[in-house]
């Protein structure tokens, strides 16, 4: 995936952070006013990610009843960042499990910490590769915001997420609409009939759509039979 002309070759530290961009990190999208590459800070992370102004226009209570989850469902976080949605998601879901995922070792870290701190004995921090979630168990839902843009190879990683999923098992994928004022680049931005089309060719069909996002699309798909 390239957005920007072809830069100079990037020194191992900087194309660590390069990967970040393309298979679920803790990603800058995350926050309308960021889209920085590195994310090795994340207790200086967590201050962007967390912001409580983020609640106005996220609405990740809103985001969660909409998805309708059993009390005992099994979630998977992709790109958890400083776990904005994995600790609410471990929070309203007692008898579930949230894994939350992350390529960047130092999220990981804060992820873990985060749920012993808060008492969060049903979320759970993973460490994943840049081209594998490394999901340790069976799916009901899993949920990817802010990152679809960053995934290359997206539908040979999507083809790679559908053994996990349980029967009827969905992902959820909310990213940001080509005119939102906040947000990645332009340029960066996937519009959601090319979502829903590369879905489609990964094996999946539109389970359900949400428009009550003022910036972003709210698309729910599941594997097709």
């Amino acid at each position: 995936m390239s957005l920007l002309p072809t830069p100079p070759p990037l020194q191992p530290r900087k194309l660590a952070a390069a990967l970040l961009l393309f298979i679920a990190g803790p990603l800058a999208a995350q926050s309308p006013a960021t889209h920085e590459h590195g994310f090795r800070d994340a207790e200086k992370w967590a201050q962007v990610f967390d912001d409580p102004a983020r609640d106005a226009w996220q609405k990740p209570h809103d985001v969660i009843e909409a998805l309708s989850l059993k009390p005992d469902a099994v979630v998977a976080d992709i790109g958890a960042g400083t776990g904005y949605f994995a600790i609410r998601l471990a929070s309203m879901l007692p008898r579930g499990r949230v894994y939350a995922i992350d390529v960047e070792p130092d999220m990981v870290r804060y992820l873990a910490e985060r749920a012993q701190r808060e008492g969060r004995k049903n979320l759970i921090a993973v460490a994943a590769k840049p081209d594998d979630p490394r999901l340790p168990d069976k799916i009901d839902l899993m949920l990817l915001v802010d990152v679809y843009h960053h995934i290359d190879a997206r539908e040979q990683y999507l083809r790679r997420l559908r053994p996990a999923l349980k029967p009827g098992g969905r992902i959820a994928i909310i990213d940001f609409r080509l005119d939102s004022p906040g947000g990645p680049p332009r340029q960066a931005r996937i519009a959601p009939e090319q979502v829903k089309a590369e879905l489609a060719k990964a094996g999946y069909t539109l389970y359900e759509e949400h428009s009550f996002l003022p910036r972003q699309y709210f698309l729910v798909f599941h594997a097709a039979e």
